[in-house]
């Protein structure tokens, strides 16, 4: 019997419709909002400029651990108290930390709405943050890490980003921070993070009926009590790319596999090449039919999966590339995936590539963009990287829009495989000698 299997054509892309954005201010925050009519759910999202970025370098997961902290009880209730409260109407805090921002919600039936914003005001404002319930917290989440450090990956990320980034700044470090630093943190840490980025208004995100519901007395509960000017935001971090390539080799004696990591630095979020860059990043390797997984493992064999793509914040971006191979491949599987980076940022894409990396990403929009919590999800978006209120409305356009040339132009210019850090996490003494005589770049010893 012989198999034989051809990929499927693209598809065509169905068409969506992003809602009208209501922007205005209250109470001295912002209300942003969008109008689902007949939607019987709503969504409220509180937006701080408080994510990791606003970390102290050194006091990494302060972000995290106040997160936990917050269903910990208020001013006004214990924890009990306010967890029923929360529960009586049918909903629960859902918290959320990246690099620009810290977000707290609430999803609830239209009408139990108001009440619910009142309870998260009451959360982020009027923490309780007894020191004992903080340090217990925070006891719980290094030890969440300790465990997730324990497997490949976490370090060799790590390293990744002090190369790129420098560890001597806060976007040189991990995002959530590692075991030691957020074992270190004490209570003080947290009451202060609170009292210096949770007293300022921020943004309140509304998606639901606005017919339904009085925009002016939600963001007077969100906002109440709140003060405190502008900050600055500060504008992109541009990163210089590295002269030269380097292997940093990260020990795992006794692994099986190899933990492989490449990067560099790349644009912010609101470059205006995001979209150009984001096709040639999923013909590359953002999607399960790219350049990089057909090769390392429809026909190399050397792994189970190898992803690659842009990834941004508001200040700065980085291109890589993540897999886990087999101790013996290890050096071929890296030669493999410097060699198709650098194929794509010398050739460019081709019409065939293109077309379907087009189709999936258009197409997953009329997808992903259909509950109020994906609208709340796409208004943060447009708020944390200042974007125009009809972004989401004209994406569609601009995905189906982008033609080879622009795609090819986005590679030549933001792939730089000539200043890729590699980074293999695995059995030193199996796979030192044969990384050298790669000759890919200087290989160097993590310590």
């Amino acid at each position: 019997m012989t198999l034989i299997a051809a990929r499927p054509g693209a598809g065509a892309a169905r068409p969506y419709r992003f809602p009208t954005v209501v922007r205005r201010d209250v109470a001295g925050g912002r209300v942003v909002a969008a109008h689902l009519p007949g939607q019987n759910l709503a969504v409220a999202v509180l937006l701080l400029d408080a994510g990791a970025g606003r970390e102290p370098v050194g006091k990494e997961g302060l972000a995290g651990v106040l997160a936990k902290a917050l269903e910990e009880g208020t001013a006004q209730r214990d924890a009990t108290a306010f967890a029923l409260a929360v529960e009586g109407l049918g909903t629960e805090l859902v918290t959320g930390v990246d690099w620009d921002s810290f977000q707290v919600s609430v999803q609830v039936p239209v009408d139990r709405l108001s009440a619910a914003v009142e309870l998260l005001a009451e959360a982020v404002r009027t923490p309780r943050l007894d020191p004992d319930d903080v340090r217990r917290v925070r006891d719980d989440e290094a030890t969440a890490l300790r465990m997730d450090w324990a497997n490949p990956g976490p370090r060799a990320d790590a390293v990744l980003r002090a190369d790129l980034f420098g560890a001597d700044n806060r976007w040189g470090r991990p995002m959530y921070g590692d075991p030691e630093s957020v074992a270190a943190l004490d209570a003080e840490d947290v009451t202060v993070f609170h009292s210096e980025w949770f007293i300022r208004p921020g943004t309140l995100i509304v998606a639901g009926d606005l017919d339904r519901l009085d925009l002016d007395a939600l963001g007077a509960a969100a906002f109440a009590g709140t003060g405190g000017g502008p900050v600055d935001r500060g504008g992109p971090i541009e990163v210089p790319a590295r002269a030269g390539r380097r292997i940093i080799l990260v020990d795992r004696p006794g692994s099986v596999q190899s933990t492989l990591r490449l990067g560099h630095p790349s644009p912010h979020r609101a470059h205006p090449d995001h979209v150009p860059m984001t096709l040639a990043g999923t013909v590359l390797g953002g999607a399960f039919t790219s350049r990089l997984n057909h090769l390392i493992r429809e026909v190399r064999g050397y792994t189970y999966g190898i992803r690659g793509d842009f990834a941004s914040s508001r200040r700065f971006g980085r291109f890589a590339v993540a897999s886990g191979v087999q101790t013996a491949v290890t050096a071929p599987a890296l030669v493999e995936a410097v060699g198709e980076i650098t194929r794509t940022q010398l050739t460019g894409v081709t019409e065939d590539e293109l077309a379907v990396a087009r189709s999936w990403r258009a197409g997953q929009l009329s997808v992903e963009l259909q509950s109020p919590r994906a609208i709340a999800s796409a208004l943060t978006t447009l708020v944390v990287h200042d974007l125009p209120d009809d972004y989401h409305a004209r994406l569609r356009e601009s995905l189906l829009a982008a033609d080879v040339a622009q795609v090819s132009a986005a590679a030549a210019t933001h792939l730089r495989p000539e200043a890729l850090t590699l980074v293999v996490e695995g059995d030193s003494a199996l796979i030192r000698d044969d990384l050298v005589a790669t000759g890919l770049g200087e290989v160097t010893d993590h310590v």
